[in-house]
């Protein structure tokens, strides 16, 4: 604190020196240490991710995950009927939630998923039973030719579309990429002779770099260019997401468990392994876990521990069942929560120094993140005063920015020079979900709605304490 009153002097001297005269400073506050506190494991945009339309209140959530069948949604080569996806975004939103999708080709056990118009152009399809349905029984699906013109021709003008549409859509907050193979999740697993080729691939992963620039796209399996099965994706902008997460996500070190996650990511090269810190990862628990995975001692001896995934992946969102299929035990329950909260980001304001001079206010603060993922989108932020009683009087919006902040980063640094307001009492600040009513985004600190829901009180306004 003396360092700091001292650098004022500095420049209070210098005022004299080379102007003559002293204007006069006055400073009605110090810089002050703010209190951490924890975040609720519904902060927007991370933490577990029930299907859509969940029973009310099993776990806290801002996300619900659903399926889309082509076939819905596609209705000729250029022709598109966005009504269901219109349904299932608005009613998710009705929730206050934000929407993750994937849209499917094939699936087992269901007879949508192909558009009838690409069937009567000649689509060969391969019916059969897919035995990789695990823990469910074996089912009918129904697999394209992916190497059929006609169907390459629409995947691609279906993501034209798509982006044209719903790029940068608040109503969404992932699409996992989907289109090819069992479930959309890439693979035709066992019948590999029935997979879309690297050629195929690489025109859908260009139709979607193309088509989406704000929302992000998730894709089943990191890939580098010295991949024969899969198209090379290290260098895209695209996240992954882990759908076999906490089964098969560590490295175990045997021959045979070289398909899992992080085993994968590695032989894809430095830019796969460095890809969270530029795009989300997300993913599933595997069923077999579901609920399970938060207990001291998994059931399961497949298990592998959910803290040490998340931590070496870095995932922000996982889709799971477990906490939304039936209410859990309060130590099951407050287990998820501690695990949860650590996933993706976790933003805290570590100091605040608000002065005033004349009816100019300075506001400095320092933000870092404490979680183990960047905040991904770029979203607004707003500064607040507020009266006696919590209530807005006037809000400005500031240049500051949450997004890409990393863990372990330095101190980011942020600097305004508001007009003090007339009435006001107290400052403070938010980031602003585009989602009308959707959850707020919270700082992981105590001053968070101490004064107004969805806002941080960062201090009194100077001169008026």
């Amino acid at each position: 604190m003396r360092s700091l009153l001292n650098q004022r002097l500095v420049l209070l001297v210098a005022s004299v020196v080379f102007t003559g005269s002293v204007t006069p400073v006055k400073t009605f506050a110090e810089p002050r240490r703010l209190a951490p506190a924890p975040t609720p494991v519904d902060n927007p945009l991370k933490g577990l991710v029930p299907y859509a339309r969940p029973t009310p209140d099993r776990f806290p959530h801002s996300m619900e995950f659903s399926y889309l069948a082509l076939s819905e949604l596609m209705t000729g080569p250029k022709t598109f009927n966005w009504q269901p996806l219109e349904e299932l975004l608005d009613d998710v939103a009705s929730r206050g939630n934000q929407t993750i999708f994937r849209v499917f080709l094939e699936y087992p056990g269901k007879k949508e998923g192909i558009p009838e118009f690409l069937v009567k152009q000649g689509l060969k399809v391969h019916v059969y039973k897919n035995t990789n349905t695990a823990p469910l029984p074996p089912a009918e699906i129904r697999t394209p030719d992916y190497a059929d013109a006609n169907l390459r021709a629409a995947l691609q003008s279906f993501i034209a579309a798509l982006g044209e549409r719903y790029d940068g859509d608040a109503r969404i907050a992932y699409i996992t990429a989907g289109l090819l193979g069992t479930w959309g999740e890439w693979h035709t697993h066992p019948r590999n002779d029935l997979w879309a080729s690297v050629e195929v691939q690489a025109e859908v992963l260009s139709a979607y770099e193309a088509a989406f620039h704000q929302t992000p796209v998730l894709l089943r399996y990191p890939a580098g260019p010295e991949n024969e099965e899969y198209a090379s994706n290290a260098e895209r902008p695209f996240g992954y997401h882990d759908d076999s997460f906490a089964w098969a996500t560590l490295e175990t070190g045997r021959k045979q468990d070289d398909w899992f996650y992080l085993v994968v990511l590695r032989n894809a090269g430095q830019a796969a392994v460095d890809k969270w810190k530029s795009q989300p990862i997300g993913g599933e628990i595997r069923p077999e876990l579901w609920g399970q995975v938060f207990d001291a001692r998994p059931k399961h001896k497949q298990a592998q521990d959910f803290a040490k995934c998340v931590e070496q992946t870095h995932a922000t969102w996982l889709m799971d069942t477990g906490m939304f299929r039936q209410k859990a035990d309060p130590e099951r329950y407050e287990r998820a929560v501690a695990q949860v909260r650590r996933m993706g980001y976790d933003i805290f304001v570590q100091s605040v120094d608000i002065t005033a001079q004349e009816q100019q206010l300075s506001i400095e603060a320092e933000v870092v993140n404490q979680g183990v993922a960047p905040f991904y989108r770029d979203w607004s932020i707003e500064l607040g005063f507020l009266d006696e009683q919590g209530n807005v009087v006037e809000t400005r919006e500031v240049d500051w920015s949450v997004a890409n902040l990393l863990p372990g980063d330095a101190p980011r640094a942020w600097k305004a020079s508001p007009k003090r307001p007339e009435t006001a009492r107290f400052v403070a600040m938010r980031v602003v979900n585009p989602l009308p009513n959707g959850k707020p985004f919270h700082f992981a600190n105590a001053d968070q709605n101490r004064h107004a829901t969805g806002w941080l009180t960062l201090g009194t306004v100077p001169g008026r304490n």
